[in-house]
């Protein structure tokens, strides 16, 4: 039997796919893979349970209802994608350092925390106060997070092969201490 939190899970990923989607497109792609005994009232609780919480907002219009994801929506669905066991992610190196460094002021503690255990999440090491570094390709991933919660000047993202032998060297230690 699935759980209410299998069913949340489902529908942020759905609504991470598109801006905003039917209510009835939402319960149909669920039930798709039904394996509950009453799965209408599990969606309906879920959708409820994801509002209260803040991660979807729900739009009427007078064709039909839809939901889409809030800010902490976005982040919450960014976070189940890491933890997808089968995700297709390159673990040998192609030579490419890719680095992060985050600067959000004090009064954004959350979404700096949150961005800090997605960093750690993809299998970036903070290397100094605000740089992390990776050999894993996720820049894309946090492309979108960038994009996705308008951290324009806060956030850059930097892919390279190109290092002094001593960084080099400092990075390689720090990956190796995994």
């Amino acid at each position: 039997m699935s759980s209410k939190n299998d069913y949340s899970k489902k529908i942020l990923k759905i609504l991470g796919q598109k801006s905003a989607v039917s209510l009835p497109e939402i319960k149909d792609k669920v039930l798709s893979r039904n394996d509950c005994e009453n799965p209408k009232y599990a969606i309906t609780r879920s959708l409820k349970g994801l509002r209260e919480a803040g991660l979807i907002e729900q739009i009427s219009s007078p064709q039909n209802d839809y939901a889409r994801l809030t800010k902490e929506g976005k982040k919450k669905m960014h976070s189940l994608e890491l933890e997808n066991d089968t995700a297709l992610v390159n673990t040998s190196w192609d030579g490419f350092w890719r680095m992060i460094l985050l600067d959000l002021p004090e009064e954004r503690k959350t979404e700096r925390e949150s961005l800090r255990y997605l960093l750690k999440k993809a299998g970036f090491v903070c290397l100094k106060n605000s740089v992390w570094i990776s050999i894993y390709p996720y820049e894309h991933f946090f492309v979108n997070i960038k994009k996705d919660l308008g951290l324009t000047t806060e956030m850059m993202i930097i892919v390279t092969d190109k290092l002094d032998e001593e960084t080099n060297l400092t990075f390689l230690k720090a990956i190796k201490n995994l």
